[in-house]
């Protein structure tokens, strides 16, 4: 699909009021995807797992107004009203207006929480911006019930991808590609898609428990630490490293190669880190506790033999993944050592979802 296909006809309905809620969770990519170009186009595609219990639930309450020549719209963060958020709000919406024409017609109500701490360090723009977008094409679909089911779930990745990039992760399927790639068929730089080859039921039921090292604000946003790239000594080769690891992935998920996987998540997780650490000005977003836990991880995998591994985000947070069957010693292990390195103790034990869902009132 091109970005004509996602501008909408005339509309054959045009309700006075309404409310639609969705919930979409956020992901956590295993290649990385670092350096993007206008607007909000990938320097190099990635791929991630969806996650289930770390999610955003929005509700959307629309009503008709007189005035249709400005967008009009209140925002409620976990049931107050969160004035210095309206600003990214404002500016999506404005970036988006052209594709639902409808926006300037009505004065919305947002209503958002999060079933994680804010500022906890998970990707909290990717749930948000996925959930608020599948709200809007929710209007939309009421608007041209004629909208089919493909073009719907496209267009709501496009969307929330001119909201937060990795946001267009978090909408359909439970491993999730995007930026184009010559061999991954209707790979998209304007959106996601379900990853279309083979997965290995190992990789279906996986397990993330996040550690929270470090749960205030990051030292450095991902919009600055995008834009670093630009010029960094470092970079080309990092995007060929991306495509090449991409194409290195597809023996490993379809056959379920443990090991291989581990090697492949946890250079990339390293080598984001390393172009943070390389760019200017440089920034080292790992805590002391982080590489604590990054080495007793390393320790219990060696003495143990448990295929478990870590991968990380723009920041200080571990991700620590492993398959479902290894479930119950590997939160031994979290209890036993990882526990003391997170901030009061906090970490949440999360697994590969499905994707958002619509909730019914």
């Amino acid at each position: 699909m091109t970005e004509k296909d996602f501008l909408p006809g005339v509309y054959q309905k045009s309700p006075d009021n309404g409310k639609v809620t969705w919930k979409a969770p956020s992901n956590i990519a295993l290649v990385k995807y670092w350096g993007k170009k206008p607007v909000q186009i990938p320097a190099n595609p990635s791929i991630s797992f969806t996650l289930d219990t770390c999610a955003t639930t929005t509700s959307v309450l629309f009503e008709k107004k007189d005035n249709n020549e400005t967008l009009s719209f209140d925002l409620l963060f976990e049931g107050k009203p969160k004035d210095h958020f309206k600003p990214k709000i404002q500016a999506f919406l404005e970036r988006v207006e052209t594709y639902l024409p409808f926006l300037k017609e009505y004065h919305f109500t947002i209503e958002t929480s999060n079933s994680f701490p804010h500022s906890s360090g998970i990707a909290s723009s990717a749930s948000g911006m996925a959930a608020l977008s599948l709200c809007l094409m929710d209007i939309e679909k009421e608007l041209n019930p004629s909208l089919d089911e493909d073009l719907f779930n496209s267009k709501a990745s496009y969307l929330a991808r001119l909201g937060s990039g990795s946001a267009c992760r978090s909408v359909k399927g439970s491993l999730v590609q995007w930026g184009r790639h010559s061999n991954i068929p209707k790979s998209s730089d304007l959106y996601g898609i379900e990853y279309p080859f083979e997965v290995d039921p190992v990789f279906k039921s996986y397990c993330d428990t996040i550690l929270l090292v470090h749960k205030g604000q990051k030292q450095v946003s991902s919009t600055v630490g995008h834009q670093l790239m630009h010029g960094h000594p470092y970079a080309e080769d990092r995007f060929e490293q991306a495509f090449s690891n991409l194409d290195k992935l597809k023996p490993i998920l379809a056959n379920g190669d443990l090991e291989e996987f581990i090697k492949m998540v946890e250079s990339e997780a390293l080598t984001l880190h390393a172009m943070m650490m390389t760019s200017m000005p440089y920034f080292m977003l790992m805590k002391p506790d982080t590489l604590k836990i990054i080495n007793k991880i390393w320790q219990y995998r060696e003495a143990t033999k448990t295929p478990v591994c870590f991968t990380l985000d723009a920041g200080a947070n571990v991700h620590l993944l492993y398959p479902s069957s290894n479930k119950e010693k590997v939160q031994i292990f979290i209890k036993d050592e990882l526990v003391g390195h997170c901030e009061n103790g906090q970490y949440i034990h999360d697994q590969v979802g499905s994707g958002a869902i619509k909730i019914n009132d």
